[in-house]
């Protein structure tokens, strides 16, 4: 049976996606893009749970600040605490109009970094990235944000490679 704890390292690197999904746009993109990522601009905080494959329960606490760097990209950083452990994560975001998506990159204090790639739905904008666990084997992370006045609902979900899942809803408010 896997701990909370254990878990928590790829609900962290969902965590890391989700945060870079706040992010990004480019220059040829539709006015709507730029001022849905421009929206997020701003300094955030959510607490949440997260509900391991066992079905156990734990609560999540994160910030995150989200700054302007162009008209076409944002800049962001985070943190969130769960389980006893803590996530550091930065990164930055655009809107590939060519490929019509969003690209995040983003780095962590733990071993998970990547790029992510996400579409756009109404106001909510969807990441599918593929990672790996703590044993290196892959494991695949869906997150969704939507945005709705001042607040920012995170919806994710982990898939390891034995099927197993990890899902967390965090709403963030504006601070």
């Amino acid at each position: 049976m896997t701990s909370i704890r254990a878990n928590a390292r790829p609900f962290i690197a969902a965590v890391a996606v989700a945060a870079a999904l706040v992010s990004g746009t480019p220059s040829m993109a539709a006015q709507a893009d730029l001022d849905l990522i421009q929206s997020y601009v701003g300094d955030w905080r959510g607490s949440g749970s997260m509900t391991s494959a066992e079905g156990n329960t734990e609560t999540v606490r994160c910030t995150l600040g989200v700054t302007r760097s162009t008209a076409e990209k944002i800049n962001f950083r985070g943190r969130c605490a769960l389980a006893g452990a803590n996530l550091a994560m930065n990164g930055t975001m655009a809107y590939i109009s060519a490929s019509n998506r969003y690209e995040a990159v983003l780095t962590s204090n733990t071993s998970f970094s990547g790029n992510a790639i996400g579409r756009r739905s109404g106001r909510t904008i969807t990441f599918n990235i593929t990672g790996t666990d703590a044993n290196g084997n892959p494991s695949n992370v869906r997150a969704g944000f939507g945005l709705s006045g001042d607040n920012i609902s995170v919806d994710f979900s982990v898939t390891n490679a034995d099927g197993s899942r990890i899902r967390a809803q965090v709403p963030f408010n504006r601070e």
